[in-house]
This record gives structure tokens, sequence and C-alpha cells, in this order.
């Protein structure tokens, strides 16, 4: 617990970093150049299908009418932005994990290596393209725990219970593996995973509950759509600093967890390399 909560309150620390600001403004550049371009070529044909989608239920043709006769006809034009905007967003978040585990991971490694581990020694035991499957097959796995869960949100207490639990483990196997990557070797890998597995599912499921946080930015309703010029971009800037937050988080408590962990197999390889005589002699 004492090894969690100095990691926790170092990242946080580190968050007021400017390079860490700067490394969190980097990914939204990127995504947001993506939305813009995404937008520009498929907006239009994206509300266009919806629109037609709507048009096309005999049941809500039923609603709209029921709307323009109490006068709340206008509706529909709004709630076609909308829906695009809902359907565009966890593409968003997506999108800003890979962004986040691609990119600034690396660097924040660097930057805690630097600042708070020169000593420790890199032994390179995963390639970039390792990490970058590694990453892919999490994913992967956890979109398709997803969609097999969906029937069990209806029920009220697992829809607050099992999405979180399985980013949390996206995020650990993401985070942890990144952070190991260039300094621990994959046996040194996988006994701190194994070691530490509760912990660092601890940490997965805390972020991503503080992953939600961004989401509070479209609670102003329809005024949402109005404005999506200024939400979308702020909402992916917090998504991404909360990333960075968890990769300091995970950089953190990983390093000094391999820190400890050579201590200690220096420590057993001294012992055992006393002379029988000499060990017999210790108090």
């Amino acid at each position: 617990m004492n090894a969690m909560l100095d990691a926790f309150w170092r990242s946080v620390a580190y968050c007021l970093h400017p390079k860490v600001i700067g490394l969190s403004l980097l990914p939204l550049l990127l995504v947001i150049g993506l939305i813009v371009g995404l937008g520009y070529f498929y907006m239009d044909p994206a509300l266009a299908a919806v629109q037609e989608l709507l048009e096309s239920s005999d049941l809500l043709n039923q609603l709209w009418s029921w709307l323009e006769s109490i006068g709340a006809g206008k509706l529909k034009t709004v709630l076609v932005p909308l829906i695009v905007i809902a359907l565009a967003t966890p593409v968003i978040v997506v999108a800003s994990l890979l962004v986040v585990a691609t990119l600034m991971t690396p660097m924040i490694v660097r930057l805690v290596t630097q600042r708070r581990f020169p000593a420790l020694e890199r032994t390179g035991g995963a390639s970039y393209l390792v990490s970058v499957f590694w990453g892919l097959g999490a994913s992967l796995t956890a979109l398709v725990l997803l969609v097999l869960s969906m029937p069990l949100w209806f029920v009220p207490p697992l829809v607050l219970v099992l999405p979180p639990l399985i980013w949390g483990w996206l995020t650990y196997r993401v985070l942890a593996f990144d952070a190991l990557a260039d300094h621990a070797t994959a046996e040194e890998r996988h006994t701190l995973m194994r070691r530490h597995r509760w912990w660092l599912l601890g940490m997965g499921i805390f972020t991503g509950y503080l992953g939600a946080a961004p989401s509070l930015v479209w609670s102003v309703g329809f005024v949402a759509v109005a404005l999506a010029p200024v939400l979308v971009p702020l909402s992916i800037w917090l998504y991404t600093l909360i990333f960075a937050f968890s990769s300091l988080w995970f950089t953190h408590y990983c390093l000094a967890a391999l820190q400890q962990l050579r201590l200690e197999q220096a420590a057993t390889l001294a012992q055992e390399s006393l002379p029988v005589a000499d060990v017999l002699e210790l108090p």
C-alpha cells in the first residue's frame, strides 16, 4: 500500500512538470487533426446516415410527430449530431489511449528514469514492436470481453462494475508492460506482474473510473452540440492528461518494484556466495 501511495503522489507532482503538460498536448494535437480530417470527409455522410436511419423507423416517426405537436419538433435536428458525437466518443477514447501508449509512455519512462532511477540497468527486455503487439492483443481481448459482457450491463449493479473492471485490466496490462519494457527482462516482468497483480489491477480500476471524469463535460445536455468544437478538444485533453497520470503512476510503481526485486536478488546471490564456514558463523 505504501509503495502504491508513494507512486501516486509522485505522479500527481510530475503532472505539474512542464514537460508532462507538453506531452499531454502532443497527442491532443494529433487526435484533433485526425478528428478534423475525418469530420471534413465523413461528417456529412455520417449525419445523413443517422438521419435516414431515424426516418426509416415508423415508431420514431410517430415520436417525431408527437414532439412536433407539443412544440419540440426541433429536437430531432439536435439529436442527429448528438448521436454521431456519442458514437464517435469511444473511438476518440481508444485513439487517445493508443496514442498515449505508443508516444507518451516511452517519454514518461525516460523522464522518470532520469529523475528518480538513473542507476537502474536497462536490459532491453522487449522491443517496440513487441510492446505494440502486446497492447493490440490486450485491447482486442478487452473489446471482446466488453461485447460479451454487454447483456449483463442491464443488471444495475453490474454496469458499474464490469466495464471499469475490464478497462482496469486493460490499463494495467498495457501500462505495466510499457513501464517495464526497457528495463526488465521477460522473467523479471512476469515475476513483477504476477507478484503485484492485484495492486496493479486496483490501480487500473481506479484510473478506469478516473477516466470517466472527462465525460462530465457533456453533462450540459443538448447545449453540448453547440459547444462541441470546445468540448471535444477539452475532453480529449482531459483524457490524455489522465492517461499521462496513469502512465506516471504505473512507471513509478513498476520501476520501484523492479529496483526492489533486483536488490532482493542481489542479496540472495550474495548470501549464496558466502563460504559455508562464514554462513555458520553468522549470528
